[in-house]
């Protein structure tokens, strides 16, 4: 990887704001996005055509028989499965949202993802990005400790179940932080090092123009 490539790491909770941030930084960078929890979404949805479930015998075998690849469309590095890459629409459903942090909590599935986000960072550079965002709950800490830049992002409870309603969407936010601070396996946690900004308490522009100060400072 060469010096002037970055990466930067953006992990929160649910409805946290990282994605609104990782997509404006990634316009303002030339960067290529990538939101790890539609990896979760996608084989929860996957495994859930398959019927199977979290805890699931089958689970392992299931995992081991998919492919991960990865499409470029944008800025935006999509995962796809057998080949294809989900719908969007499909994987922000009622249901996706109430299985997938019970997928994400089985050492099966983080380990079936694990390698394939850590070589975000080379698919990126090959395809002649400036650097990575990516963003989810243990980017700073698991995937990619070493990153240039890394930010974990807060918000009240309330503020967060406004911004799922708002999206039209209907979010289990308490249960969902609960699973995914006391899971064992890459628990949601601030990583070392990582600037904490509250996004109830400042705008998007103010968020991003922190980030990037940061990255700026990280560049020079």
């Amino acid at each position: 990887m060469n010096e002037k490539f970055i990466v930067l790491a953006i992990d929160g909770g649910a409805a946290s704001g990282k994605s609104t941030t990782a997509k404006t930084l990634t316009q303002a960078m030339s960067l290529m996005h990538v939101d790890t929890g539609s990896h979760y979404r996608a084989l929860c949805l996957k495994l859930l055509e398959k019927k199977v479930s979290a805890n699931d015998e089958r689970l392992g075998k299931a995992l081991g028989a998919l492919t991960l690849d990865t499409e470029i469309t944008g800025n935006q590095g999509r995962i796809r499965l057998d080949g294809k890459v989900p719908d969007p629409d499909e994987l922000r459903s009622d249901l996706v949202n109430e299985k997938v942090s019970f997928f994400a909590a089985q050492p099966d599935v983080r380990e079936k993802l694990l390698g394939y986000q850590q070589s975000l960072a080379e698919v990126a550079e090959s395809a002649g990005f400036s650097g990575l965002v990516m963003e989810g709950r243990d980017i700073g800490s698991v995937i990619y400790p070493d990153a240039q830049v890394k930010v974990f992002l807060q918000a009240d409870e309330r503020e967060r179940k406004k911004r799922r309603e708002a999206e039209g969407q209907t979010d289990a936010i308490s249960l969902r932080d609960k699973m995914d601070t006391t899971r064992k396996n890459a628990p949601l946690a601030c990583p070392d090092g990582a600037l904490v900004i509250d996004t109830g308490r400042h705008s998007i522009d103010q968020v991003v123009g922190m980030v990037l100060d940061l990255a700026e400072k990280a560049r020079s």
